[in-house]
């Protein structure tokens, strides 16, 4: 009835990506229930809190998902449950004592000096080299993949200052996202400008097995994803050159700045740690 219910909303407030979040979570669920019970079905009635750990031990064991995800898996899960309380088919909310299990966020970004390195090479490769080029853009505008593989023409305006932005809706979130374009941005979209699109179009496996070759390359042990250059965009490019939080929020079409600074409040701390020392060396 949830999904049914959440089908009719996609395109008036709702992804179909968002959408098909819940309904993979419905089928692990009655995998779950068959795997757990050998039973198609289980009573709304008779689910206890224990279920909940049970499914949790099964998305890890059978389903080999790392915390983060059993984390969203089991928050899509309860959204039913607690509508089924809401309309009265369950009295109580049978996992209201349930304490998600905490995972520690580590942003993982290009330092100042790996991004000059990136920069600074060539690669003899011309995949390689396009892929660098487009990973550099990212790290210059912070746009996650889905963003940049949607960016046409039509996105680049100028502004109230003159300057090129780019401006379009955010896929993940719906919120229409306005980013200046850097010196380094336009000086990529320049090499691509006598092609059909403004950047060439690689799928995002490919794009990250090609980072894989780069990184190995040229030395950067991190783990390099198209992801990676979003967070270089937040932490080297801005909270390192002090730009404030509710400007890399905004920047980054975050829904609420709390999601800014869960992931990124330990690169501002860092950032404070090198300024206190460098001013107990000057007293």
């Amino acid at each position: 009835m949830f999904l049914e219910r959440l089908k009719k909303l996609i395109g008036i407030d709702l992804k179909q990506v968002t959408w098909d979040k819940f309904f993979y979570v419905k089928q692990h669920v009655k995998a779950f229930i068959k795997w757990k019970y050998d039973r198609n079905d289980y009573a709304l009635k008779d689910l206890k809190l224990q279920f909940l750990h049970d499914f949790e031990y099964y998305l890890k064991v059978e389903k080999k998902q790392q915390q983060i995800t059993i984390n969203k898996s089991i928050q899509r899960f309860r959204k039913p449950v607690k509508v089924a309380v809401g309309e009265g088919y369950l009295a109580k909310d049978p996992f209201m004592l349930y304490k998600t299990k905490s995972v520690k966020k580590e942003v993982i970004f290009l330092s100042v000096d790996e991004l000059k390195k990136l920069e600074g090479y060539k690669f003899s490769q011309p995949r390689l080299e396009m892929v660098k080029n487009m990973f550099i853009f990212c790290c210059y505008t912070g746009l996650a993949y889905a963003e940049m593989a949607a960016l046409e023409d039509k996105h680049i305006t100028i502004g109230f200052d003159g300057l090129k932005w780019i401006s379009m809706e955010r896929k993940k979130t719906g919120r229409v996202i306005n980013i200046p374009l850097l010196p380094k941005a336009l000086k990529i979209l320049k090499i691509y400008e006598n092609e059909n699109s403004l950047l060439p179009y690689l799928s995002n496996q490919r794009f990250n097995s090609y980072l894989k070759e780069i990184a190995s390359i040229i030395g950067i042990e991190k783990r390099l994803t198209h992801h990676t250059a979003r967070k270089t965009f937040a932490s080297t490019v801005l909270l390192f050159n002090n730009v404030p939080m509710e400007i890399v929020s905004e920047l980054l079409g975050h829904s609420s700045m709390s999601i800014t600074q869960e992931y990124y409040g330990k690169i501002v701390m860092k950032k404070v740690s090198e300024e206190i020392k460098k001013l107990n060396g000057r007293i």
